[in-house]
């Protein structure tokens, strides 16, 4: 990977590239296989190997991905790899121009959706599931009065909390340690409400 941190979305060709719903899977497809064919992921996201080296090419033309060292003798194949170690995007980088926050808030939706179907899908397999790894999810919900600054305050600690157990799993990967490990998805969202 080019860099270990984090590409900062701050433009909206490049949040509406991005937000592609087959983009966006294929992002994580290549943040968790850190290198890919589009062979290779076309076969994970069940489509056809043209258009998914066409979104790549999308994500390419926008700095999310990049070529990737070959990983196999073949010639033919162009590997791709995420830019960065992850994107974040900002709310206040779009929130001045009302085309600008619409292209964001329908991409923060988009996300959503597809984190939510992601845990209905755990959901629906939970049988196949061992009991330890059933014992171990997070399922949790906290009501809490804060104020923004301890919002922000506890959103730096659980970043760091979560920055500590991603590179245990990095360094347990170079290592060839996979014994017993999965990918594991942990959203967390933080937002105000009014009774």
């Amino acid at each position: 990977m080019a860099s270990s941190e984090n590409r900062r979305i701050a433009d909206v060709g490049t949040l509406k590239a991005f937000a592609h719903p087959l983009r966006a899977d294929l992002y994580r497809l290549l943040y968790l296989e850190r290198a890919a064919t589009a062979s290779q992921l076309a076969e994970r996201v069940d489509e056809a190997v043209s258009l998914v080296s066409y979104h790549l090419r999308k994500l390419a033309e926008h700095g999310l991905i990049e070529e990737a060292e070959r990983q196999s003798e073949d010639g033919r194949e162009r590997w791709w790899q995420p830019t960065s170690d992850g994107v974040t995007i900002r709310d206040a980088d779009f929130r001045d121009d009302p085309q600008k926050a619409a292209a964001h808030l329908a991409a923060t939706r988009l996300f959503h959706d597809q984190r939510a179907d992601r845990y209905r899908r755990y959901l629906d397999e939970r049988p196949a599931w061992t009991p330890e790894w059933n014992a171990a999810v997070i399922d949790s919900e906290f009501l809490l009065s804060l104020n923004p600054e301890e919002l922000a305050a506890m959103k730096g600690e659980l970043d760091a909390v979560l920055s500590k157990y991603a590179e245990r799993g990095r360094s347990a990967a170079a290592d060839g340690d996979t014994e017993g490990r999965e990918n594991v998805a942990l959203y967390t969202y933080g937002f105000p409400f009014r009774l």
